[in-house]
C-alpha cells in the first residue's frame, strides 16, 4: 500500500550521510538522488523512504505527532539499527525492548529531529 514516505530536512549532505549509514545496516540502498530530495530503498516496486528540502524553501520541522516505523527481520536487526542510529548522531527516544507481548521495538530521532521506530513483531502466523 505504502509506496514511499517523505521526510523534511534541513541539511540533504548531513541526512545523506545519516541514512546511507542507517540503512546499510539491513541492506537498503540510495535508489535516486536530486539536488533536493535522496531516496532509499530495495528496488523501485518497494516502499521507499525519501529526505527533501523542502519544496516551499522554509525550514523543515518535524510532524508532532508523526513517526516512520521501519521493520526489520529480527530482534538483533532492531538493535543493531538503534545503535547504529545513536553512534550517527540520532536521539535515543527508546531503548530496544519488548512492548507489549510480540512487539520488539526501538525509537530514535534523527538529526532533523524526525522520530522513527526499528521493530520486530515476534508472533507466529498459523
Amino acid at each position: 500500500m505504502i509506496g514511499y514516505i517523505t521526510i523534511g530536512t534541513n541539511d540533504l549532505t548531513q541526512a545523506e550521510n545519516f541514512y546511507d549509514n542507517l540503512m546499510s545496516v539491513i541492506g537498503i540502498k540510495q535508489l535516486f538522488k536530486t539536488e533536493t530530495q535522496i531516496a532509499w530503498g530495495k528496488d523501485f516496486n518497494s516502499p521507499m523512504l525519501c529526505v527533501t528540502l523542502p519544496y516551499n524553501k522554509e525550514a523543515a520541522t518535524s510532524g508532532n505527532g508523526t513517526m516512520i516505523a521501519l521493520r526489520v527481520d529480527n530482534n538483533e536487526l532492531v538493535e543493531k539499527m538503534f545503535h547504529k542510529a545513536i553512534s550517527l548522531g540520532a536521539q535515543d527516544e527508546g531503548a530496544p525492548g519488548l512492548r507489549g507481548k510480540t512487539f520488539f521495538g526501538a525509537y530514535i530521532r534523527d538529526l532533523d529531529g524526525n522520530k522513527l521506530n526499528f521493530h520486530h513483531n515476534n508472533y507466529e502466523v498459523n
